[in-house]
């Protein structure tokens, strides 16, 4: 004879409907609860993912954009030594060979485009001269009496300061203004 299992136990009395309601409702709130807890729980695990997909996203174009930076740095060290050639030419005269006159020209035309050609990717040459000292930006090698400028004016640019995208490649070497020299009085 198949018997089934049922919780009822024959000596006990029958649980009374405010027992059943009872018991049903304290089901019922435990399993809220439990709810409101695993919730809780995928809410905060669905912002954890959508934090994490950004910071990946931030951290992966970040990585693009300045994954270039040695070779952007060694790139903006030829674009100072190309300037550092056309500054060492003997000043063009009336009486130099046009062959002369068309070779400075062709070396400032490819200086020009290349400059330019770095700063369509981001590439920037920065001549500091006439701002105020940046430490962030400049690197002072030297302070200079200056009465014709502020003290922590930048008065002259040994080399100017290269940026990739915004972000500091190279400072730029620097002579600031210390300020006008005491003059001492003598006389007394």
């Amino acid at each position: 004879m198949d018997t089934e299992h049922t919780d009822y136990v024959p000596d006990e009395a029958p649980p009374t409907p405010e027992q059943l309601m009872e018991a049903a409702t304290a089901r019922i709130t435990d399993l809220e609860g439990e709810r409101d807890e695993l919730r809780d729980k995928w809410m905060r695990s669905e912002a954890e993912m959508s934090n994490l997909r950004a910071r990946t996203k931030r951290e992966i174009d970040e990585t693009r954009q300045y994954a270039v930076q040695k070779f952007a740095r060694d790139v903006a060290e030829a674009a100072d030594n190309i300037k550092r050639g056309l500054e060492s030419l003997p000043p063009a005269g009336s009486d130099e060979a046009p062959i002369l006159v068309k070779l400075r020209e062709g070396f400032e035309g490819v200086e020009r485009s290349f400059v330019a050609l770095l700063e369509r990717n981001g590439i920037k040459r920065e001549d500091p001269t006439g701002a105020m000292f940046d430490p962030n930006l400049h690197q002072a090698m030297a302070e200079q009496d200056s009465a014709e400028h502020p003290p922590g004016t930048v008065i002259q640019a040994w080399t100017p300061a290269w940026t990739l995208n915004g972000r500091l490649l190279r400072p730029a070497m620097v002579v600031v203004a210390k300020g006008a020299a005491a003059k001492v009085d003598t006389t007394a």
